[in-house]
């Protein structure tokens, strides 16, 4: 709970500190660091382990920071989260700030899964029908998955409308045994 509480908090520093139109390339450039720090066991302890000291820290990033071109607001921001503790919490931060500026924007992201490629036009009226639902500018990312017999899954957020054969025949079952 506390490591949550924590994320809450440094998401909104995050966005309070960064103008509206530049914070998806802070993003870009957290997940960045996040990927970083799941490919490379060595980076994540410099970041995460006390023994480490500040200087130390400061000049390994700054090396990869250059590396990865971060902005000097991005390596201040990871470094004080490395000094306070909460590195360890970088995705959920992103998560969160993520979740935050879509917010503040009036738009919701949708991942939609389906079994095939959908056509142009399928891709407008889903986006009409989301944009009904969700009453908010929505973007959508494609996900194909071909164990889906047919109809399509899309999250919004932590809410899942589940149109697929599989869920429809999941729900007849449901209804069978409730006689």
């Amino acid at each position: 709970m506390k490591k949550v509480k924590e994320a809450n908090r440094y998401a909104k520093a995050l966005l309070r500190n960064i103008d509206l139109e530049k914070i998806p390339q802070a993003l870009g450039e957290l997940i960045s660091v996040n990927d970083l720090m799941v490919k490379s066991k060595e980076f994540k302890s410099l970041l995460v382990n006390p023994l480490f000291t500040p200087d130390e820290r400061g000049s390994i990033i700054k090396t990869v920071s250059d590396k990865l071109k971060l902005s000097d607001y991005i390596v201040r921001f990871v470094l004080h989260l490395s000094e306070v503790g909460v590195i360890s919490a970088l995705a959920d931060i992103i998560r969160i700030a993520t979740n935050l500026y879509l917010e503040r924007k009036k738009k919701a992201k949708a991942i939609v899964m389906t079994p095939i490629q959908i056509s142009k036009d399928h891709e407008n009226t889903l986006m009409g029908a989301l944009k009904k639902v969700t009453d908010r500018d929505v973007d959508i990312e494609y996900v194909l998955d071909p164990s889906l017999l047919g109809g399509i899954l899309v999250k919004i957020g932590s809410t899942m409308y589940d149109t697929s054969i599989r869920g429809q025949l999941r729900l007849l079952k449901d209804e069978l045994i409730k006689g």
